[in-house]
């Protein structure tokens, strides 16, 4: 499309152009025939970037922007960076802190099912039926859940790119995908009968002081994995959350992590039991073997300051006693299934274990919005709906409080009780 001549030239060459009226735009700005303004400027590594905007003030505020980040070394975008090459950069500097589960999703999800569609266009060039093309390679081979997950990593990807002005419009607005994702299946939780039989049954094992522990706080499996003595104030009786630690089995090592979210770094109190659990295995901690071949320190990044620390491996609170290295996260589950069998109630995994301090807690009269603060949500939605449910117990009980008090309060206030009708007062009437 023809553009509009320059008039003047500024310093380094580049020119200042005008608006249709013939008026001065500014150095890099002009506007162009179908009434759109450019912004246009040459990078440190001699590359033409330019971009159009509707109005000035646009333009001004993206050139100065694109300048700076030129400037300080930032990743500059051209207008033919390609769908992967914003995936990379997304991946490694937009979400990077995210939890490795969640960033192993999204990996997974676009090398499988976007990456075949869309990786090689340029991202400008990405449209909403081309979006709509990858879940219709999905529905005949993917569940539902599968389909959900490729859509909320290629969502999250494209508005990172339209917040950072990378492009102008999300190519999925209007897009969904129509495939049922089946329901949740209804979370396991130990009633207090179940609880107390699985602890008498693991007490002679070696993951017991673990089950107990988290029955007692809620901590996640990779929460627990990565507890290390520094976490515990003696004098305050508290745990502090800052860390996770997982075995990956693909890699064949051991990673630290940040917590789950923002909100997973939390400070719990310890109760009785809690505090007891860990006094005994501090008490034993010298005696204890230690695997040599573990590596000393695992680093991982801290969210809060941005910056990179380290989990000393020597200072974790659970090692396994035989073999002197941490418990792998299958291992529990595993260990969990054959203490099931044997005291004869149906197995679970080792998250049913938080699901059950959540329980319990809101059974005790626990409100959500503390509830939510122990178990480190980003959402109270997120523990109303997971784990606040009711069990058959908690409602009995709940009715014939209910009763009691309203008998109590019609007795004070000589009030006449609804009793069933005799017979003769039924004939009667």
């Amino acid at each position: 499309m023809e553009r509009l001549s320059f008039s003047s030239t500024s310093e380094k060459g580049v020119k200042m152009g005008k608006d249709l009226r013939g008026r001065e735009c500014g150095t890099g700005l002009s506007q162009r025939k179908d009434k759109q303004y450019s912004a246009r400027f040459v990078t440190k590594s001699g590359k033409r970037v330019e971009k159009y905007f509707d109005t000035l003030p646009e333009a001004r505020n993206w050139l100065a922007d694109a300048k700076y980040q030129d400037a300080h070394n930032a990743f500059q975008v051209s207008s033919d960076i390609t769908v992967d090459q914003w995936f990379e950069h997304w991946m490694t500097k937009i979400v990077a802190d995210l939890a490795p589960n969640t960033r192993r999703n999204y990996r997974e999800r676009y090398e499988k099912n976007i990456r075949p569609v869309i990786g090689s266009m340029r991202i400008t060039d990405v449209k909403p039926m081309h979006c709509k093309e990858v879940f219709h390679r999905m529905y005949d081979r993917y569940a539902g859940s599968t389909i959900r997950q490729a859509y909320i990593a290629m969502g999250t990807m494209f508005r990172a790119a339209v917040m950072n002005d990378v492009i102008r419009k999300h190519p999925m607005d209007g897009v969904r995908y129509h495939k049922p994702v089946k329901e949740a299946k209804a979370i396991r939780f130990l009633t207090i009968k179940e609880t107390q039989q699985f602890l008498n049954a693991a007490k002679d094992t070696s993951d017991y002081f673990q089950y107990a522990l988290v029955l007692e706080t809620g901590l996640r499996t990779g929460e627990l994995i990565g507890l290390t003595w520094d976490a515990i104030d003696w004098d305050k009786r508290t745990l502090t959350i800052s860390k996770t630690m997982e075995f990956r089995y693909k890699q064949q090592e051991w990673r630290a992590g940040p917590p789950k979210t923002a909100s997973s770094y939390r400070t719990i109190p310890l109760t009785g039991s809690a505090y007891q659990i860990l006094e005994e295995l501090y008490q034993q901690r010298l005696a204890r073997k230690v695997d040599p071949a573990l590596p000393e320190t695992l680093p991982y990044l801290d969210r809060r300051t941005g910056r990179t620390t380290s989990l000393v491996m020597r200072d974790l609170v659970f090692i396994n006693k035989r073999t002197g290295r941490p418990i792998k996260n299958s291992s529990y589950d595993t260990n969990i299934y054959k203490i099931c069998r044997r005291c004869g109630i149906t197995p679970f995994s080792m998250h049913a274990l938080r699901h059950t301090y959540a329980t319990r807690a809101i059974e005790g009269g626990m409100p959500p919005k503390v509830l939510q603060k122990l178990l480190g949500h980003a959402s109270i939605k997120t523990t109303m709906d997971t784990y606040v449910h009711v069990t058959d117990d908690a409602l009995e009980r709940a009715v014939r409080q209910f009763e009691e008090n309203k008998i109590k309060n019609k007795l004070k206030k000589g009030c006449l009780l609804y009793t069933s009708p005799s017979p003769r007062d039924v004939e009667e009437s």
